[in-house]
């Protein structure tokens, strides 16, 4: 059954629910990202409804995180029966972040970074709004956004940072109609090659044509 993931959360379960997603940026725009969501079940027909959902189906799993414009590298589904959780896990690589828009999981996150001003850049993920029901308790929900930008945050409204890691993190309730996480970052300068190397290159091209001159004159 394929995964319908602006619905993924509508959930007739009593257990809690977690979603976690951690993204690299490159200065290219390119990157890479891991997302990992578990929940607890509490009796079998927790079990079955999950099974019909096809939440935790290896297969619809990767149908839903698949696209032209990105390489999915790993997808994970396990059961621990030691706390009586299952398990989801999903590595991919993309070529810029809002190609993942086209990706059916991520349809309507509206994905993107934008030129800013003064050589700044703007980056923003739509969290869409979760229905739930039949008593399922928002503060057993938690969804949690990780993300490293390649440059020196100058505005954000993430709930907590760490040089350019930021992090999202929000109850059921926080999310309510919808959230917007944003920051804004001014690019680290790419490293610039030291002169160094291009004295060291001129030296071994003299050397060269030097040997060739010799030789030639011989």
């Amino acid at each position: 059954m394929k995964i319908k993931f602006s619905l993924i959360f509508l959930l007739i379960l009593s257990g809690c629910l977690n979603y976690m997603q951690v993204t690299t940026i490159k200065k290219d725009g390119s990157g890479n990202m891991f997302i990992h969501y578990w929940m607890k079940w509490t009796n079998p027909r927790d079990s079955i409804i999950v099974e019909q959902l096809g939440l935790f189906n290896q297969d619809s799993v990767y149908k839903e995180f698949s696209s032209q414009y990105s390489s999915i590298k790993n997808v994970e589904v396990y059961r621990d029966y030691e706390d009586s959780t299952i398990h989801a896990k999903v590595e991919l690589e993309f070529n810029s972040l809002d190609s993942l828009n086209s990706t059916p999981v991520f349809k309507d996150s509206k994905l993107s970074i934008k030129d800013g001003e003064k050589n700044t850049k703007i980056f923003s993920q739509f969290i869409k709004p979760i229905a739930t029901g039949f008593g399922f308790e928002s503060k057993n929900f938690s969804m949690t956004f990780i993300y490293y930008l390649p440059g020196q945050i100058l505005d954000h409204n993430a709930t907590e940072i760490s040089r350019n890691k930021l992090t999202w993190k929000y109850t059921l309730d926080e999310i309510g109609t919808g959230k917007y996480i944003t920051a804004t970052y001014r690019p680290f300068k790419l490293k610039e090659t030291p002169l160094w190397v291009y004295i060291a290159a001129l030296f071994v091209l003299v050397i060269v044509i030097t040997f060739l001159f010799t030789k030639k004159v011989k």
